[in-house]
């Protein structure tokens, strides 16, 4: 508010000689802020100033102090206002200098409402029924909100800068058709200069109707946007907002370099590294002691003089916790460090980091890192998480280890994650695609730049033509194919065979494409696995593998891409067991432009997404139509993209909006599984995947349903695991009745047995015809739902137990066993794509006349950019592809992916390179069409299936008309009456 200083001449007159002590009070909430000491001789001057945090309701100013009957004589009182060189936002916990009119006490002015309405109310305008200012004589009311984002925003940019953490709060509470508590959150909208905006939750409070509440958060900026909104937002819409006041003050500089302060402070977990003994920790079912320097014979700390051990642990979910509620926030990116060892055990055990919040009234861990740790030395648990949904408490343990073993803690940090500078698109020069990286790949010069993995023995031997023409249909192979090959004989190892290396002819961040073609030899029966592989410095990469005999030549396909520089790379060919021999012919390493397929792509996609459209206008505005202009936009293209959802992120309100732009198609990540929907026998929980429905449903997005059950034995409940027999088998038909009964016509597809081509549980209790079983039985219960298989690895040649050719063999013994299959899911978790191998795969399998769908898409990479580019060669292939019926992400956002790097929108909400060619791919499968109206008052264009509104001009004006286009026929007339 500023200084008040005062400036008054006093002595006070009696028979007193001695000087009296004359304090002067300034009456302001009890506090006495100045005394002298005057005389009857002379007139004293007194100066004093006080400062003002808040605005009282009555302010009073008096002197006061010489004993009882002792006159006070005042010669002058002057009090003035003086700005104090401190920033304003320090003096008063910066309520005026960073947020103007803190509590309303002048109206609205500059608080705005986002698209909704607001007032103040005041002792003297009148409060709301039953509702008084908490601390003042004033608040807002925001109401007529219709979405969860409208509340009350100031402008604060010119009254924040980098470098700085502020700190939040504000008193709120919500009034109207609201039962339980409600989401308040405070949201910083940054609008940059490049015309992005992006959003910045700062903290956030469940509010209810019966009492005032404080939001608490804290910001930093670390680059400084063209303008910084402050705002209030969350209740659901129709539920007024109230606001007492809003304070933002300065806390100061960050202290540390490493850590970015996004939300909340930089230290979550108290006491992190035990300095204060044990305060703020406590023992998980379990008791907790620290130790200094040696204990637990020769332990000693990794870091500091302290750590804390867990004992006395009698389940593996014993261990030592800390509550972190209020001090985390969800939509905010958090990482986590700690340093952990166990006692007790000679062998290595899991030792983990967990989270339990509490949330929607129930329960939820959620697993934040882990590690094997050992009693030999201390083992880093590195993770990172992000909340999505509102929570009343949440609370931080490790856990893990068996009964018995002690968990010995050096420390655990906490604290916002960093937010990484995205690394810039590669730059790929001097790259000659197409050129065979291998010397002497056609053996001409007999072994020259060949060597033997390994002892193995390697010749040049030249193929009997009988065995060749299968090879020779390919006119492109018939460039390379001579006969001649590579034999490699006694091999003793699965890894040995010829080999070549290549690390200097490799370029960083380009896809190369894998071919050979490999038989096996003399010294074995049956089919085995051949591998084209690259041992990069220390890691295997799998070029590509198939399963080969000696009886013909079978080609393997495949690619790779690296992202960081080794210092060797060797290719070579493996697989088969030792003592068995390995014949290997045309191998080719070369880098492939996926972009150049690009063109050919779009006239498929236009052939197989597209069709001519004529427009026939009729109605009394149709006369002298000829030449009027017409205007054609698609408003959504029919085409099924969709993505998987969970309960606990769709609560995410910015995840959710841009799930419902973006998607048209959900499948539920894990709710509709048998282990969530009854973890435990008996006990069935339907309450998530209801609720998920209901969701879509209400916003008219398909859903698949995903899985009734799931053949991969790791995959099953344990007390599912425990069945044999019938028991087993009722289990199953319990299943399969409880749910189809319940969403009878509800899910447009079910995932009958998932990856049946990866696992056997069912199968090796129940019989073979147990699979065909569950698709018949499925049937009966719900003839709507299209059944599918659903499996991975099908589509990219790495993985030889589902090659396209072993999934058509399943769905055709499937289908011989009266199963009702109607739909083939290929999963799509791919790396480094191709087009040619992916159309290669998807022509095998439409062979089988079914609909194949992408049903868990997810390309990953580190870079962005990369990312995007592998994105979009998968979404071209399977769009332009006739016998694709639609496409399902595994996920979008950051943090909510089967696989790292692969999200397409970053955890703070930042849409990145991949998610912007997502989209930009979404907007070039829009028509969008200008012309005239021909000659028979006809307009002609050819579209996107979908739907489409139309503007056409006419003598009495501009009529738009919606229409929909469908994929029946090759030409679609629509008469349309304006």
């Amino acid at each position: 508010m500023g200084k008040f200083m005062s400036l008054l001449e006093l002595r006070p007159l009696s028979n007193l000689r001695k000087r009296a002590l004359l304090p002067t009070m300034f009456l302001l909430q009890g506090i006495s802020t100045r005394r002298i000491s005057a005389s009857q001789e002379c007139w004293e001057k007194m100066e004093g100033s006080f400062n003002l945090t808040t605005i009282p309701r009555r302010l009073v100013f008096y002197l006061e102090g010489p004993p009882p009957g002792v006159d006070l004589l005042i010669d002058s009182v002057a009090i003035s206002y003086k700005k104090t060189e401190k920033s304003v936002s320090s003096t008063i916990g910066g309520t005026e200098g960073i947020i103007s009119n803190y509590d309303f006490s002048k109206g609205l002015h500059p608080w705005n409402p986002i698209c909704c309405h607001a007032y103040v109310a005041s002792q003297w305008s009148g409060f709301l029924d039953g509702i008084r200012g908490n601390s003042g004589e004033n608040y807002a009311v925001v109401s007529k909100r219709t979405e969860h984002w409208q509340g009350l925003e100031q402008d604060i940019t010119n009254r924040v800068s980098t470098g700085t953490v502020y700190v939040v709060s504000a008193f709120v509470r919500v009034d109207g058709n609201v039962q339980d508590q409600v989401e308040v959150k405070g949201t910083l909208r940054l609008q940059n200069t490049d015309g992005s905006t992006h959003y910045n939750p700062v903290g956030s409070v469940l509010a209810s109707k019966e009492k005032w509440n404080k939001l608490e958060g804290s910001f930093s900026l670390t680059n400084m946007p063209k303008h910084v909104v402050f705002y209030l937002e969350g209740p659901p819409a129709g539920v007024d907002l109230i606001i007492d006041s809003v304070n933002i003050s300065c806390s100061g500089h960050k202290q540390s370099k490493e850590v970015k302060v996004t939300s909340g402070v930089e230290t979550v977990i108290k006491n992190p590294h035990f300095e204060d003994g044990l305060k703020n920790w406590s023992g998980r079912g379990c008791n907790i002691c620290r130790h200094e320097l040696a204990a637990y014979g020769n332990v000693r700390p990794l870091n500091g003089s302290y750590f804390a051990s867990a004992t006395g642990r009698v389940h593996n979910w014993h261990g030592i916790q800390q509550e972190i509620t209020g001090r985390v926030q969800r939509k905010v990116l958090y990482e986590i460090n700690s340093t952990v060892r166990i006692f007790g055990s000679a062998n290595d055990t899991e030792v983990r980091v967990t989270l339990w919040v509490q949330e929607y009234g129930r329960e939820r861990y959620v697993g934040l890192a882990k590690n094997q740790a050992s009693d030999k030395q201390w083992k880093h648990l590195k993770g990172r998480f992000l909340l999505h949904a509102p929570f009343t408490k949440a609370v931080i343990f490790i856990e893990g280890p068996p009964a018995g073993i002690d968990i010995l803690v050096d420390g655990l940090v906490l604290s916002p994650a960093r937010k990484l500078q995205a690394a810039p698109c590669p730059k790929i020069e001097n790259v000659l695609y197409g050129v065979n990286l291998l010397h002497n790949s056609a053996f001409t010069c007999g072994l020259a730049g060949w060597s033997p993995m390994g002892s193995c023995r390697l010749s040049i031997q030249t193929e009997a033509p009988h065995m060749l023409p299968s090879i020779l249909k390919d006119l492109a192979s018939q460039k390379h194919i001579s006969g001649r090959h590579i034999l490699a004989s006694n091999r003793t190892e699965v890894w040995m065979g010829p080999s070549q290396v290549i690390t200097d002819k490799l370029r960083l961040h380009v896809t190369y494409r894998v071919s050979a073609w490999v038989r096996t030899g003399s010294g074995g029966h049956g089919r085995h696995n051949v591998n084209v592989c690259l041992a990069v410095d220390n890691q295997w990469v799998n070029g590509g593998q198939v399963e080969a005999d000696g009886d013909q030549w079978y080609e393997i396909k495949g690619a790779f891409k690296l992202e960081k520089q080794p210092s060797k790379v060797t290719a070579y060919v493996q697989g088969p067991p030792p003592g068995v021999d390995l014949r290997v012919m045309d191998l080719q390493i070369y880098p492939v432009d996926r972009k150049a397929r690009f063109e050919y792509l779009k006239e498929k996609t236009d052939k197989v997404r597209k069709r001519d459209v004529v427009l026939k206008f009729q109605g009394s505005n149709a006369v002298n139509l000829l030449g009027s202009s017409v205007r054609i936009q698609q408003t959504e293209n029919s085409f099924p993209f969709g993505s998987c959802i969970a309960k606990h992120n769709i609560a995410n309100e910015d995840f959710a909006e841009f799930f419902l732009k973006n998607f048209n198609w959900a499948v539920f990540e894990n709710e509709l599984k048998w282990y969530h929907t009854e973890a435990e026998q008996g006990r069935l929980n339907y309450k998530d995947s209801d609720e998920l429905l209901e969701f879509c449903e209400k916003h008219k997005i398909q859903v698949r349903g995903h899985c009734l059950f799931w053949e991969v034995e790791d995959a099953v409940q344990p007390w599912v695991r425990s069945l044999q027999g019938h028991h087993l088998m009722a289990a199953v038909q319990n299943r399969l009745q409880s749910l189809l009964s319940r969403y009878k016509g509800r899910f447009r597809h079910h995932d009958v047995n998932n990856e049946m081509l990866h696992g056997s549980f069912y199968e090796d209790r129940l019989g073979r015809d147990i699979r065909a079983y569950m698709f018949r039985e499925a049937h009966k219960l719900d003839p709507s739902a299209v059944l599918f298989v659903n499996d991975y690895n099908v589509e990219d040649g790495c993985d030889t137990k589902s090659t396209p050719e072993k999934f058509i063999e399943q769905v055709v013994d499937l289908q011989e066993r009266g199963a009702p299959v109607g739909g083939i899911g290929v999963q799509g978790h791919i790396s480094h794509p191709v087009g040619e191998i992916i159309c290669d795969s998807l022509d095998k399998l439409a062979i089988l006349g079914l609909p194949i769908w992408i049903t868990e898409l997810d390309v990953t990479s580190e870079n962005e950019h990369l990312r995007a580019d592998d994105l979009e060669v998968f979404l071209r292939e399977a769009f332009a592809h006739s016998a694709v019926g639609g496409i399902i992400l595994w996920g979008f956002w950051e943090m909510f992916m089967f696989r790292e790097h692969a999200h397409l929108v970053d955890a703070d909400g930042t849409i990145n390179e991949a998610g912007k060619r997502y989209l930009s791919l979404k907007q070039e499968w829009l028509t969008r069409v200008n012309g005239n109206v021909n000659h028979q008052g006809e307009f002609n264009f050819r579209g996107y299936h979908g739907s489409y509104t139309m503007e056409v001009d006419t003598p009495s004006g501009k009529v738009t008309r919606s229409f929909v286009v469908d994929e029946h026929s090759p030409v679609q007339v629509i008469t349309l009456n304006i």
